[in-house]
């Protein structure tokens, strides 16, 4: 087993790691910026080391800061989280080459499924459905125009190491491609250091459906259910529920098998995420691309599932065999989580990060609060505005809605605007209470959620 970890990250997610570590008599060195000092996982690790000032790319990002550290304090693995340099292949491989175990696949495996154009050439191979698009990156905007015209508009020009929602744009028309295809490069290069693009068909208003997997170094691949994560901004999820309501059981199980077969395709070790989209008709559905880490989501298949999804990464990264069958999985009830971000919804989701003046969390049964804020404590600008996430988990859906309202009721953070209200009316409205959310939902009731939620705040005013 892993003897000493480097929690190469911050936030939620380092706490995250940092206890799952302890719970398995793990020591941690928490790698944090000037900006977090206060943090709270930097207070609980065994030990912890500024790596360098707030800016990103002089800390988190900084992998040979990183390394030396890991090295200096003899830590044997380093996990990176998510974001930062979680899907960075060369940081994979210089993990290894310097001895260290990094908690996650090879740099080749990244390679492979990161590269969103490379991977579905993969997918194909593999027997994975793949929306139509472009065979392959696309380098100019004449090479996009041509796939485009192939497969007919709208479509999404999309970097090829992107996440997060960045590097996208959708286009309606042949006009609209050029200025697209040149500010989406920027963002890529800009956010990723890569600005290789390609293009696919635009599936219009899709559910967004993840498959949970988990493989080891030894061949035994399993996936653990499904997600559906609809309900977003700007490609950037907001609510995400376990399992999704819209899949029948054998749609469900094609899918399954589908998410096994594109891991055993690029040889992949550790937990991983298989994305797609499906069809309004509930029939067809399509590989959109695979994440190399553990996801901000992966609490609510934890719930449903009872597995311990960061335990399991450190012991396949100790080299230990699943402990865990396909045939061992069951979905157990319905789990919902609602991402709380330091942003005004009111004022075009302004990132708004400072101090906690008051914080107050849900508690109750099936009820769980990831986030690494405490009254006092500062929210950093410089990073991402995620400030909590809160779980619930409940026998049926219905259930863990009305739960779920219940902990948004209690939740109260003093200090700076949250989406929280946001989220607690989308609970109410009736198109996600039936089940009916697709990725466009957010875009189009979001004006209709936002006046009601002006509405009451003079109401709360006046009295």
């Amino acid at each position: 087993m892993l003897k000493r970890v480097l929690i190469a990250n911050r936030g939620e997610i380092a706490l995250r790691i940092l206890r799952a570590c302890r719970e398995m008599g793990i020591e941690t060195v928490a790698a944090y910026s000037e900006a977090d000092s206060e943090a709270l996982h930097v207070q609980l690790a065994t030990q912890a080391v500024c790596v360098g000032p707030a800016r990103a790319a002089d800390s988190y990002l900084n992998q040979d800061a990183l390394l030396t550290l890991a090295n200096a304090t003899k830590c044997d693995g380093l996990h990176p989280g998510y974001g930062f340099l979680s899907e960075n292949a060369d940081f994979a491989d210089a993990c290894r080459a310097a001895g260290l175990v990094f908690i996650g696949p090879a740099g080749d495996t990244i390679r492979k499924a990161g590269s969103k154009s490379a991977a579905r050439g993969i997918m194909r191979s593999a027997g994975v459905p793949v929306t139509p698009g472009s065979h392959g990156p696309v380098h100019s905007p004449e090479e996009a125009l041509d796939a485009a015209e192939r497969v007919g508009f709208p479509v999404l020009l999309k970097a090829s190491a992107g996440g997060g929602g960045r590097g996208i744009r959708r286009c309606n028309s042949a006009e609209e491609l050029p200025p697209a295809f040149a500010e989406a490069k920027a963002e890529a290069a800009a956010c990723f250091g890569s600005d290789e693009m390609y293009l696919e068909k635009l599936v219009v208003a899709p559910r967004h459906i993840e498959f949970q997997i988990l493989a080891d170094r030894h061949g035994n691949v399993i996936h653990l259910g499904d997600r559906d994560c609809s309900i977003q901004r700007r490609n950037q999820k907001l609510i995400e529920e376990a399992p999704a309501r819209c899949l029948s059981p054998a749609l469900r199980r094609e899918m399954g098998e589908a998410a096994v077969r594109a891991a055993q395709a690029v040889g992949y070790e550790g937990a991983g995420t298989v994305e797609f989209l499906l069809d309004a008709d509930r029939c067809h559905f399509y590989f959109m691309e695979m994440n190399t880490r553990i996801q901000v989501e992966h609490g609510v298949t934890e719930l449903v599932t009872g597995v311990d999804l960061v335990r399991q990464q450190l012991r396949i990264a100790s080299g230990l065999p699943l402990g865990i069958r396909q045939a061992d999985i069951r979905l157990d009830g319905h789990a919902m989580e609602c991402r709380i971000n330091a942003e005004d919804p009111a004022h075009d989701f302004l990132p708004c990060p400072g101090k906690v003046e008051f914080l107050h969390f849900p508690g109750g049964a099936g009820v769980r609060v990831d986030s690494c804020l405490y009254s006092g404590c500062t929210l950093p600008p410089y990073y991402d505005s995620l400030a909590a996430k809160v779980l619930v988990h409940a026998p049926t859906r219905l259930e863990a809605i009305r739960k779920m309202r219940r902990c948004l009721e209690e939740f109260t953070l003093e200090g700076f605007p949250t989406n929280a209200e946001l989220s607690y009316e989308i609970l109410y409205h009736p198109v996600f209470i039936r089940g009916g959310c697709t990725t466009a939902f957010l875009a189009e009731h979001l004006p209709e959620l936002l006046e009601f939620n002006r509405r009451l705040a003079e109401k709360e005013a006046e009295a």
